[in-house]
């Protein structure tokens, strides 16, 4: 509570210019975002972030240019100390989801809802978005397993690498849809393989 009060405190004024910034350059009239994401034990909270995203003429949502930067050095993320300082989240843990995305998780998967997400997690570090919502899903597990001091550092050493780098760090929105349907797949072919399972145990009992 101490240690994101005090990164709250230090890094508002950067908070303030970036909003004022998304303001004069991208026309925001209101420069703070918030979704339903899904947090500890699938409790929805609402995530706050910078705008990065306005609607094109074709009334598609695209990143702006100051986004892309803005994502790149995870400046947008900052606000979400607010939902440190509110116990919604943590520094490290897996990161928090779209609502929806709670629709398709297997048994396995859910389990990534055991701890608090993070700012960043296992799976960022294992390279963002640039990995599958497959290999997302096994890291965050991952780290419900070995979480630990020792992991958290790791994490946050290596998040400081990923900064500098800017990458993997959009997501666009066919991006969003994709990972959708990916986990709506996933999530068919388990719900097959139970029913194969229990019928096989069926036949044994019988």
């Amino acid at each position: 509570m101490l240690a994101s009060l005090l990164l709250f405190v230090i890094t508002l004024p950067i908070v303030i210019i970036t909003c004022f910034l998304t303001i004069v350059f991208d026309g925001f009239s209101s420069p703070i975002f918030t979704q339903n994401r899904i947090g500890k034990d699938e409790k929805i909270f609402k995530i706050y972030k910078i705008r990065t995203m306005a609607r094109d003429k074709n009334g598609v949502n695209i990143v702006t240019k100051l986004g892309k930067i803005l994502r790149a050095t995870s400046i947008d993320e900052l606000p979400q100390l607010v939902n440190i300082i509110k116990g919604e989240m943590s520094f490290i843990g897996p990161r928090p989801w779209i609502a929806e995305y709670s629709k398709y998780f297997t048994k396995q998967d859910r389990r990534r809802s055991e701890v608090l997400p993070g700012l960043s997690g296992w799976a960022q570090v294992q390279g963002r978005n640039d990995i599958t919502v497959k290999e997302k899903l096994k890291a965050d597990t991952w780290y419900v397993d070995h979480i630990s001091f020792k992991t958290d550092f790791t994490i946050l050493t290596k998040t400081i690498g990923l900064v500098f780098k800017k990458t993997g760090a959009s997501i666009s929105e066919k991006g969003i849809q994709d990972e959708l349907q990916e986990l709506k797949k996933n999530y068919t072919q388990s719900l097959v393989t139970q029913i194969d399972e229990s019928e096989a145990a069926s036949e044994k009992v019988v």
